[in-house]
């Protein structure tokens, strides 16, 4: 029994940590996710007093307007038995494997199939920290860490500041956590010539770029082909160099089916255009990583510079300074690569010289996206080097040398009194901001006190019972603040307000048919309840589909958004769009009558017909929306871009009539006929004509590649159609057509 707890104690350290992160979902029923938040700021269930209270952390608004939803239409997809290629529920549709964080490919959607939905959600977020810290202390340990030395890393890396503010999101965290298991794979097999370790760092890496956000893969990818030739320089066996190098080429093979469609769709979407200067941290943010909320806290309202969840780079003041200690006074090889890693992420995180000049090279993805989220790199590299450093401080100890500790706690209470003169004395900040960075200094500072004075007492008495004490109190206070940051920022919701159903929802599903829904309202309604819509929020998305809708504000070519589409409420031809685009609901909250915010579907009752109302909500019948599908018999060709938007937006054409075309393929007498849909799921399409004359059909959803159709079970060309919609020629008499997505990619 002594045996099994010596060898096994540093997992039920582990476990207990985390559950004790975990007990308000298993012991309270709480869920992983922020329902409060949901029913309190989202329309429809923010309308309703039923669902009011306080809100923990309204900081992240993309796992309900993204993340969530995404998840819930890619798990119904899976269950009709089909992969979720396509969500054609935003954007007049949109690729949905392809759109990285959906994570599709995740081996965590088994969870889904085996859980109801919420409890799943919760599992996989749940299982980030855990993962991420038996991951780090295998790898630690791997590294002649010692065990309690080897748990410092592991608690500082499972709940550092990034895993943690990303964790409700159960994407980016899962795209760096497999990065220590990487490397243990990479330890192992050097030091066995074991295949089944190839064969783990092979899977890592699908895993990683499967688990929902390239830029984090990215740098999960470049950290291990760094390590294998930085081993390479050290073990100089330049053949088990070669084979892990051939695992990495296996893997990245393996993660094709993500990768390849991500990039078509990357090619295509307005991101790839927008080179901006990103996110870059100030040097003076940097305290918090031992002091998190020294700018304060979304959660607690206070946060300053409003960038908490980019910019968050904690560990702990006590993993920190071991830190600090292995790169000032451990003599060891191992630790050069991470002291290289680490401080090559600060660098190109913050605000120097470098960040700016590789974001002008305009990389993709790195130049387009939150580029001080390298600062994961740092705080994994700190989490690592923590481990070696508590070593050599307890062999410091016992060898009485005094200096060297005693200079690394007089430096540090150094910069700790200089920050509390600050604090106390300065004019640096506003009055306000400075008791907020008073009042969230107070713990990193008692920590290192107590700290400070075990050790202190540790160099000059020798008794092993008072290191005892030390060695525990330090492996405390680093789990205990850890543990704090993590309970304070993820919010732990009720199960009841996940979702819960209101009288509109109904509505709306009752009413809708194949047709589209507008108003303001998100994914969060559309695409978790299967509601089709012309909006959307995701910087990837068709850049052609961005201009159009965008273009029709004025009527002049204007490029697509960032991160949204969002069809002007007053523009001047919006109507237009919400005709063409089949949108046959306009929802409309009762507050937002004759407000500017909202589409006023009120003022024409002959256009717009009241078909639902009740204490909170109208939802209006478009009279002159058109069918999502159309025969057309007149043709305009038309090459240019920029020409297309400007005829199909000019007061003398009409749409319902003409269809715009960018090839010559002949011409069409007149005719009559109709369209009908017969079966709609994302990936195919079942249509119906009758038409006394050949006519093109027309489907007003986005143009992409990977679409097929077939006429009369012959496959015929796709023309784009209105600069950004799908058209097929059809001949007289009946005909079915069949609209199948096929990625070849995948």
């Amino acid at each position: 029994m002594k045996q099994f707890v010596n060898k096994f104690w540093p997992f039920f350290f582990l476990f207990s940590v985390w559950f004790v992160f975990a007990n308000p979902y298993f012991i309270k029923g709480k869920v992983l996710y922020a329902s409060d938040y949901q029913v309190n700021f989202f329309p429809p269930w923010s309308h309703y007093q039923k669902f009011a209270g306080p809100v923990k952390n309204n900081a992240m608004p993309d796992v309900h307007g993204q993340i969530y939803p995404w998840k819930k239409f890619t798990i119904d997809t899976f269950k009709q038995r089909q992969i979720p290629f396509w969500n054609p529920y935003n954007f007049s549709g949109n690729p949905h494997l392809a759109n990285y964080q959906s994570a599709v490919l995740s081996p965590f959607n088994i969870l889904f199939f085996i859980f109801p939905f919420i409890d799943a959600w919760s599992i996989s977020i749940l299982l980030q920290p855990l993962l991420a810290g038996l991951f780090m202390y295998f790898f630690v340990r791997q590294l002649m860490v010692s065990k309690v030395g080897s748990l410092v890393s592991a608690v500082s890396f499972m709940f550092c500041g990034f895993i943690v503010v990303w964790m409700a999101y159960g994407t980016l965290a899962y795209a760096i956590l497999y990065l220590p298991l990487a490397l243990y794979a990479i330890e192992k097999y050097l030091q066995t010539k074991k295949l089944l370790f190839l064969f783990l760092l092979a899977t890592t890496i699908p895993l990683s770029f499967f688990s929902g956000h390239f830029q984090i893969s990215l740098y999960f990818f470049l950290s291990i082909v760094l390590y294998i030739f930085f081993k390479g320089v050290i073990v100089r066996k330049l053949y088990a160099i070669r084979y892990t190098l051939y695992a990495v080429f296996v893997g990245l093979v393996l993660s094709l089916p993500q990768l390849l469609p991500a990039l078509e769709l990357y090619k295509q979407a307005i991101r790839s255009e927008l080179f901006l200067l990103s996110e870059v941290i100030p040097f003076q943010y940097l305290i918090t990583g031992i002091a998190p909320d020294f700018f304060g806290n979304p959660v607690t309202r206070n946060d300053w510079f409003g960038h908490y969840a980019e910019w968050a780079s904690f560990i702990g003041i006590w993993p920190f300074l071991f830190a600090i200690y292995t790169v000032v006074r451990v003599e060891n090889k191992k630790k050069f690569f991470f002291v290289f890693l680490g401080l090559s992420a600060l660098i190109f995180a913050v605000n120097s010289a470098l960040s700016p000049v590789i974001i002008s090279l305009k990389i993709p993805v790195l130049s387009t996206s939150a580029f001080s989220r390298i600062i994961v790199l740092f705080s994994f590299s700190f989490a690592v080097l923590s481990g070696f450093g508590f070593d050599a401080l307890l062999k410091d100890i016992e060898k009485k040398e005094r200096k060297k500790i005693i200079s690394l706690l007089s430096v540090t209470a150094v910069f700790m009194i200089i920050v509390w003169v600050i604090i106390l004395f300065s004019k640096l900040y506003p009055y306000e901001w400075l008791i907020v960075a008073k009042r969230n200094f107070i713990l990193p500072t008692m920590l290192f006190i107590g700290g400070s004075f075990l050790l202190f007492v540790s160099i000059f008495i020798r008794s092993k019972v008072f290191l005892l004490l030390t060695v525990c109190y330090l492996l405390f206070a680093a789990s205990f603040d850890s543990l704090r940051f993590a309970q304070k920022w993820m919010p732990f919701g009720n199960r009841e307000f996940v979702f819960p159903d209101v009288p509109i929802i109904e509505g709306i599903r009752k009413n809708i048919g194949y047709g589209r829904i507008y108003g303001n309202i998100g994914a969060e309604l559309t695409t978790y309840y299967g509601f089709p819509s012309i909006e959307g929020y995701d910087p990837l998305y068709i850049g052609r589909y961005g201009e159009f809708i965008r273009s029709a504000d004025t009527g002049e070519f204007q490029k697509g958004e960032r991160s949204v589409v969002k069809l002007s409420r007053g523009g001047k031809y919006t109507n237009r769009v919400l005709d063409v685009l089949g949108v046959s609901l306009i929802f409309n909250p009762i507050p937002d009558t004759n407000q500017d915010w909202a589409y006023p579907v009120w003022k024409d009752q002959a256009r717009n017909i009241i078909i639902y109302k009740d204490d909170k909500f109208e939802l209006y019948k478009n009279t002159q929306s058109m069918s999502r599908v159309s025969l057309f018999y007149n043709v305009e060709v038309i090459k240019n871009d920029r020409e297309i938007i400007k005829r199909f937006y000019s007061d003398n054409f009409d749409f319902k009539q003409t269809l715009l075309l960018e090839e010559n393929i002949g011409q069409f007498k007149q005719g009559s006929g109709s369209a009908r849909i017969l079966f709609y799921t994302p990936n195919k399409i079942d249509i119906e004509t009758t038409s006394s004359a050949p006519a093109i059909l027309f489907l007003s959803d986005n143009f992409y590649p990977g679409w097929i159709a077939k006429v009369n079970k012959k496959e015929t060309k796709i023309f784009r159609a209105d600069y950004t919609f799908r058209a097929v020629v059809v001949p007289s008499g009946r005909s079915t057509v069949e609209f199948i997505y096929e990625n070849w990619n995948f």
